[in-house]
């Protein structure tokens, strides 16, 4: 192998390896570069140098067995882990040795007292073997406390520089800081837990000597009873809160002034606080109309029962007077339903109380609360409110709403008609009805919305006459001329129609024509409108040639009715079939005229009645008549449609006057009913 060529696929490299840094093979001695034989190979691994593999052969060749690793064969020994290293401040991070311990304080110049036993705490703290001492707070003990000595190692002996040491702290002995000469004589269970595993025994405990100025105090305190707990005063605030804490006791009173100018009667709140004898007067809120919101009418505190009795040694100069100044308060027991109190000059009387108040009288007081006190007072009278005269500052609505509240707001809607009615809009065209003769080519077009009642006119321009166009009148509401101007009528659909006159700010339009969605509008709400005004539109739309649809429609009716009356009963013939049976169509050739041919349009004459007209030169090829316009707009408008229909078909023989007269319509004369001929067939 080790002749092969050094070539891909020859070596026996390590393909899992991921370090491939080569190892040092110079150092640096004295500031000379040495070079030194390698540790390891590529990337930390192991050199076949150091293998069993290159070892030099003994004598009869073959490995020598005493070089063999033991650990392939028996395998690695199991050592115990090794504890890590923990230095000093952190294994005893946070622990501390406490002892009790006192000192002696001499009192100089003291007729009661010459010397105090000062009771301390002795802190040590291990992890930096520093010490700090503490006194226990004392209430009221006359002098300062807490830390003594502040924290830090304390000398032990200042001539070799000695510092204490946990070892050298013991029940029983004498430790000197600063001056102070410290005698332990206790410590907690920690710190005895602590030296006896360490191998250091403790003396015996010691008691606390006792201070003389506090067994005075505690002898002086039990001999008052004033803070003694074992025997209560009467007069305990603490427990007396404790007990009483949010108990309150209601009742319902009222304010009567309505013997004063101004005065009326006003019923409102009292709350007795029973945990500390205090009491408030609450505002109600029917007394807040008309008058500024006050929650409380009296905070809460002690009401006293004469407010204006001042002692002697009072100055008048000060207006409040603490509890020295008051002679008596209010109490629950003077707070008895149909009574009166006096609340700093003010009158009330108690009205009634609730369910705990009464409980609380009955259990606590041993006093019944009467019943409630049922005031004979007459009903209210309010004054009629009288709407103000319109001054004409925006519109009727709003100023009815500034009248009503101090903060306006906007006049109710109909909501429903105006989403039935959104963006429909009824339009008519007008002039000005002015007797200026400028104004007399002006064109304008008025759209009342259905939605919300409100008018638009607009302008249309007139080229090369100096009208402009455009927006006449913004949407808004117009009064009808004569109105009220409290309470306003406004125009509405049924008050516009073709020949009425709108009165717009002095302006007067005259309508004269309308669209066909107005007529529509009209049929849909006949109840909405005159038939004076129906029949305006529908004659302008006649003239105007919208309404052929309705008219073919009406007319194809007529005629169904007709031949359903002919075909019903053929021996009873009334008057119109009578003169059907006359009807005759006019010639211009001044040939006979041939009896009428039925037409498959529906005529109502009868079969057997009609005689077929031989062919002539001058008969028409389409034998289907065709009612003149006029003719049928004029059945279309009179009650007597039938009538008309049938005469538009008797038509009398006209000579022809002139050689020139070959159209297929026949000639007409004033005052005859005349048929013509479709000219498509």
């Amino acid at each position: 192998m080790e002749g092969l060529p050094k070539l891909p696929g020859n070596d026996f490299a390590n393909r899992l390896r991921q370090k491939h840094h080569v190892p040092q093979s110079f150092k640096y001695i004295n500031g000379y570069p040495i070079p030194v034989r390698p540790e390891c190979g590529l990337g930390g691994e192991r050199l076949n140098e150091d293998s069993i593999q290159f070892c030099p052969v003994s004598s009869g060749g073959g490995n020598d067995t005493v070089l063999y690793d033991p650990i392939l064969t028996y395998g690695r020994v199991r050592h115990l882990p090794v504890k890590p290293y923990r230095p000093h401040f952190v294994l005893y991070d946070q622990k501390t040795l406490k002892f009790n311990a006192f000192f002696r304080q001499s009192v100089p110049e003291s007729a009661t007292e010459t010397f105090r036993i000062r009771y301390v705490h002795i802190l040590y703290f291990l992890e930096d073997d520093t010490m700090t001492v503490l006194e226990p707070t004392i209430e009221n003990c006359g002098y300062p406390q807490g830390r003594l000595v502040r924290r830090g190692k304390k000398l032990k002996n200042a001539d070799r520089e000695e510092f204490y040491h946990w070892k050298d702290l013991n029940i029983g002995i004498d430790v000197e800081m600063h001056g102070y000469v410290f005698h332990i004589t206790d410590c907690d269970a920690y710190t005895k837990e602590f030296l006896l595993s360490s191998g250091i025994e403790l003396n015996e405990i010691e008691l606390l000597p006792p201070d003389p100025a506090m067994n005075e105090r505690s002898i002086s305190q039990r001999q008052t009873f004033r803070h003694h707990k074992m025997y209560p005063v009467p007069d305990d605030k603490l427990r007396k809160y404790l007990e009483y804490q949010g108990k309150v006791l209601h009742f319902d009173c009222v304010l009567d002034e309505r013997d004063r100018e101004g005065g009326e009667l006003m019923t409102y709140k009292l709350f007795y606080y029973l945990e500390d004898d205090t009491v408030s007067i609450k505002e109600l809120k029917e007394n807040q109309e008309g008058r500024d919101y006050f929650p409380m009418l009296l905070r809460k505190q002690k009401l006293p029962k004469n407010w204006k009795e001042n002692p002697v040694s009072h100055p008048s100069i000060f207006l409040e007077k603490s509890d020295a100044e008051v002679s008596e308060y209010y109490s629950p027991r003077d707070l008895i339903v149909g009574t009166t109190i006096f609340a700093y000059g003010r009158k009330f009387l108690l009205l009634d109380c609730d369910g705990f108040t009464r409980c609380y009288y009955e259990k606590a007081l041993k006093i019944t609360q009467p019943d409630r006190v049922r005031l004979d007072s007459s009903p209210k009278r309010t004054p009629r409110q009288e709407i103000p005269t319109y001054l004409g500052l925006g519109t009727p609505e709003d100023s009815l709403a500034s009248h009503h509240s101090l903060v306006p707001k906007s006049p109710k809607k109909d909501v429903i008609t105006y989403l039935v009615n959104v963006n429909k809009f009824l339009r008519y065209g007008c002039v000005l009805d002015t007797a200026h003769p400028e104004d007399k080519i002006r064109r304008f077009v008025l759209s009342l919305s259905l939605a919300d009642g409100t008018i638009t006119i607009m302008e249309s321009s007139i080229d090369n006459s100096g009208i402009r166009g455009g927006r006449f009148l913004s949407p808004r509401k117009i009064w009808l001329p004569g109105c009220n101007p409290d309470e306003p009528e406004y125009y509405t659909a049924k008050d516009i129609y073709i020949g009425a006159t709108i009165v717009v700010f002095a302006h007067r339009f005259k309508i004269v024509s309308a669209d066909l969605y107005v007529y529509r509008y009209m049929q849909a709400h006949p109840e909405m409108f005159s038939p004076t005004a129906i029949d305006s539109v529908r004659s302008y739309l006649l003239a105007e040639g919208h309404l052929n649809d309705d008219l073919r429609q009406a007319t194809e009716e007529e005629y169904r009715k007709l031949e359903a009356t002919a075909a019903a009963g053929e021996e009873e013939q009334d008057e119109v079939q009578k003169r059907l049976a006359g009807f005759a169509i006019g010639d211009s050739s001044g040939a006979p005229s041939p009896l009428p041919v039925p037409s498959p349009r529906g005529s109502p004459v009868p079969i057997e009645d009609s005689i077929i007209r031989a062919p002539g030169p001058t008969e028409h090829p389409c034998p289907h008549p065709i009612i003149p316009d006029e003719e049928l707009r004029k059945a279309y408008h009179t009650n007597e449609p039938d009538d008309l229909a049938i005469q538009a078909y008797r038509v009398p023989e006209i000579q022809s006057t002139s050689p020139q007269h070959a159209s297929p319509t026949h000639g007409m004369s004033k005052g005859t009913k005349t048929v013509r001929f479709q000219d498509v067939c």
